[in-house]
């Protein structure tokens, strides 16, 4: 959080006057953060920022210039604070100027000149300071080019001071335009100069003569009065008098002047206490300043002022400074203490989290209040949980005397958190809906409400955690940043057990309500209690699947690992087999309660009203091949629709039913929605190929072993149908992968204008057709992965349709010369004998119909040279064909 600062301040400076050069001390506030954050000093109206050393933010020593005002304030300027004020000002004085070479009892300065054409702290040359106009007549500067005047004078300069100093560029600069009487002036001028010079030191010397010698006099006489009156302290003598007669006047002087200088003290020590009262008022108005700034709510300008105090007076030794600040750092704590109490409290946004995580941040608050807040929430998350089981528990809500249901507060809270969320997951319900619905189910609705409204804040609190978005959005206070990056990674197997929990925890309590039998016996006094309930029927739990699946989708969405979802997943599958089991059971009684529909008449076959009635005979053959079509319809289905737009809600009833028969292959491809479309066709395949095999056949022993009829027609009609779902996915997938391997055959041959009646003697086999065989490859990699079995089916008819398509390409051309038919002839053995383990009948025959179409090879060299190459081939290309070989290991499962 960037915080501005005040503009400079200047309160004094020292000393208060003086001459051009002088050293001068400015002290004020604001005067900068460092000497790059000075870009302005002018005093009386002079620049002197070329002069200025930057000594702190309260302190900057510079020398003053030849100002143009006698009198003027001192202005800073910093990038910080911008344009300063002043309330003080300094006085330039306009001393006689003595020349650096002329003789003078007054001490001058030696300093530093400053170069301000080069802007360098150098020493110049003390010449530089003389007179600008040495002849003492006006200047009238001509109008010649520099450049012209340098070529005129090669290695001369203009300037008097330098060492290669040329008259005539002097004169031709300068006085261009005057008249030879001014430049006879200015030559009279020179020579008196030049005399006043010789006669120097000697009318120095004249001009002091009277002054020397009344010196010499005194201290003569001096020297001989003491020498008569004795080196001894003896009364009487002359030095004694002349002590007596000082310490008398010095008594005197105290006793007249004694009180006006207690008076003087006394306002010089309450001046004193009054400017550091005013020069230091920020630090005594800080305490009450807080104070106020913490009850109005603004903890950003409490933060701005305790960094400012911090940096100020943070090491300082003086006791009353010492004293404020301390008192200080009490509100300070205490405000910590108030920001870390409004975290810990729940509930609250995550804006406001974030925001009371930064304040504690900036104040350097002791130990982690980020790792302290998601602890914090962690513990009401779980609360919330419980207590919407205990609220079920004892009461669903106080009725009205109008029959209305009152929302609790857990309720009001789920509420919330729906709207926060943009809506409940579920439509609107009537106002009749709490009195219809099984508590069950509103319990189940209630806790999915308050884990879907809590949780996302609680991981999005965590990720800002991890990658220091807490402290800074825009990549600031990268100390911070990285400290919070650390803590994170310490701290990942604490979050991770956090979220179990609380997956546990909604598991457990869903469990406690309609699985009580799963749960352990010490588990069943925290999350059973349902014993009374009323049970619950097939719809009411086909609903409540749905709710829990909608939970489990808003985790997901939030990228939760799914191995912490994973007791989500298991409650899942375990409510949908119990679904199956209480739908069957349902469906037992409703036969039972047939006998009541007997009316004991006999027709003239034999059999009453209740064998036409009974579905008992043809129930379950009706039933199980219902169910077997949906389910293959289902399949169809996962394999033909793309991500989003595949609806298994019919699968619901039906498809759990016969999912809980099949291999976990079948289930996977149930959920399989983000597969490509040929991995998908490939595992449908083989979940085709193994409910033909295994589990229609089982079916099929268990209706047989329990006496049921019509197993032949169940088995066939079942059969049947995933066969033909067989073949039409078989004919999908291979259509999407031969078309591509084949259509890519004849661009490859004639890449580069290639000419089978022009070409160059073979070398080897070409790119195109090795580029073919990875692509096979890559085919046997994806069937290999999902089924073993399928391999030999895929690839033979991958192999048909490459053999086909060189069949066809070969009778296409026209005539071959001698070098293309045995490139053409190396290629087709090459091609067929690298996938020999895959030929079929119809790619042999495709084979034999190509190697037919080309010229015969008579030549023992060209036969030779065919088999050379064919070798290399095999030899370079050995790894990648390894694959097309028998295969002894089993497939690798994802």
């Amino acid at each position: 959080m960037s915080r501005a600062r005040q503009p400079p301040l200047v309160t004094g400076i020292s000393p208060k006057e003086g001459a051009a050069w002088t050293k001068v001390t400015i002290r004020g506030e604001n005067l900068g953060t460092g000497p790059a954050d000075l870009i302005g000093l002018s005093i009386c109206g002079h620049n002197c920022l070329l002069t200025a050393e930057w000594m702190s933010a309260s302190k900057i020593v510079c020398r003053v210039g030849p100002a143009k005002d006698d009198k003027g304030e001192i202005i800073v300027t910093t990038k910080s604070g911008g344009l300063g004020t002043s309330t003080v000002s300094f006085k330039l004085l306009r001393p006689e100027r003595i020349g650096i070479l002329d003789q003078s009892a007054v001490w001058v300065d030696e300093m530093n000149y400053y170069d301000m054409r080069t802007d360098r702290n150098k020493g110049i040359s003390p010449l530089s300071l003389r007179p600008s106009n040495p002849l003492g007549i006006d200047l009238d500067k001509g109008k010649i080019p520099q450049k012209d005047m340098e070529l005129t004078f090669p290695g001369m300069s203009g300037d008097f001071t330098s060492e290669n100093f040329s008259a005539t560029w002097y004169l031709i600069e300068n006085h261009s335009g005057s008249s030879f009487d001014q430049l006879k002036l200015a030559a009279s001028n020179l020579k008196k100069q030049a005399t006043k010079k010789n006669e120097g030191s000697l009318a120095y010397v004249k001009g002091g003569l009277s002054t020397f010698f009344e010196a010499q006099d005194a201290l003569a006489a001096i020297h001989q009065r003491l020498e008569s009156d004795g080196t001894e302290r003896v009364e009487g003598s002359m030095t004694q008098r002349l002590e007596n007669i000082l310490n008398r006047a010095s008594d005197t002087a105290d006793t007249l002047f004694q009180e006006v200088l207690g008076r003087k003290d006394k306002a010089d020590s309450t001046r004193n206490a009054l400017n550091v009262l005013q020069r230091f008022k920020f630090l005594f108005n800080l305490p009450l300043n807080i104070e106020r700034n913490i009850q109005k709510g603004d903890y950003d300008v409490v933060i701005n002022d305790y960094e400012k105090a911090k940096s100020l007076f943070g090491n300082t030794e003086v006791p009353v400074f010492k004293k404020v600040y301390a008192e200080v750092e009490t509100r300070i704590g205490a405000l910590r203490s108030l920001l870390l109490e409004k975290l810990l409290q729940t509930p609250s946004t995550l804006h406001d989290q974030k925001r009371y995580i930064r304040y504690l941040s900036d104040l350097h608050a002791p130990g982690d209040p980020a790792w302290l807040c998601i602890y914090a929430q962690h513990k009401w998350i779980l609360q919330l949980m419980q207590n919407c089981r205990d609220e079920f528990i004892v009461s669903v809500g106080a009725v009205d005397s109008e029959g209305d249901t009152r929302p609790s507060a857990l309720g009001r809270l789920g509420h919330t958190a729906s709207l926060k969320r943009g809506g409940s997951l579920r439509t609107p319900r009537p106002r009749t809906w709490r009195f219809e619905t099984p508590q069950q189910v509103q319990f189940v609705e209630k806790l999915s409400d308050v884990v879907i409204g809590q949780l996302p804040n609680f991981w999005k609190l965590w990720i800002s955690y991890v990658n220091g978005s807490l402290f800074s959005e825009t990549g600031e206070k990268s100390g911070q940043v990285e400290k919070s990056k650390k803590n994170a990674r310490q701290r990942q197997n604490d979050f991770k057990k956090m979220i179990e929990e609380m997956t546990h925890r909604l598991v457990k309590l869903v469990r406690g309500a309609l699985l009580p039998t799963t749960l352990p016996q010490t588990d069943l006094n925290l999350y059973g209690g349902w014993e009374n309930k009323t049970e619950l029927t097939g719809a009411w739990l086909t609903q409540i699947i749905h709710t829990v699946r909608g939970c489990h989708d808003a985790l997901s969405a939030l990228e939760i690992p799914n191995d912490l979802l994973q007791v989500i997943q298991d409650l899942l599958l375990e409510m949908r087999v119990h679904c199956l089991m209480v739908t069957l059971l349902h469906t037992a009684e409703d036969v039972k309660r047939l006998a009541e529909k007997e009316d004991w008449v006999v027709d003239n076959e034999g059999i009453t009203s209740l064998q036409t009635v009974s579905p008992m005979s043809d129930m379950p053959s009706k039933t199980h091949i219902n169910i077997s079509i949906v389910f293959i319809n289902c399949l169809e289905q996962l394999s033909t629709k793309t991500n989003g737009d595949i609806d298994t809600s019919h699968c619901d009833g039906y498809g759990q039913g016969l999912g809980n028969t099949l291999s976990p292959k079948v289930l996977t491809s149930i959920n399989v929605f983000l597969c490509v479309q040929e991995q998908r066709l490939l595992i449908i395949l083989s979940n085709c190929q193994y409910l033909e095999r295994r589990t229609f056949l089982n079916l099929a022993d268990h209706f047989e072993k329990h006496g049921f009829t019509g197993t032949e027609k169940i088995t066939q009609v079942s059969v049947d149908a995933v066969r033909q779902l067989d073949r039409n996915l078989f004919e999908a997938y291979i259509e999407r992968r031969a078309d591509p391997i084949a259509g890519s055959l004849e661009p490859g041959i004639y890449a580069g204008y290639f000419d089978w009646r022009d070409c160059q003697p073979p070398t080897g086999v070409r790119n195109y057709l090795k580029e073919a065989l990875v692509n096979i490859i890559t085919v046997h990699a994806e069937v290999f992965t999902v089924s073993k079995d399928l391999v030999p089916r895929v690839l033979s008819r991958i192999v048909e349709s490459v053999a086909d398509e060189m069949c066809r390409l070969m009778q296409c051309v026209s005539s071959f010369s001698k070098n293309g038919a045995l490139q053409a002839r190396l290629e087709l053995c090459a091609l067929r004998d690298a996938i020999a383990a895959y030929l079929n009948s119809e790619s042999n025959s495709s084979f034999k119909l190509a190697l037919d179409a080309l010229p015969q090879l008579h030549s023992g060299g060209d036969k030779k040279l065919l088999e050379e190459l064919l070798n290399k081939f095999k030899s370079s290309m050995q790894l990648q064909l390894t694959c097309f070989q028998p295969a002894c290991v089993q497939p690798v499962k994802r």
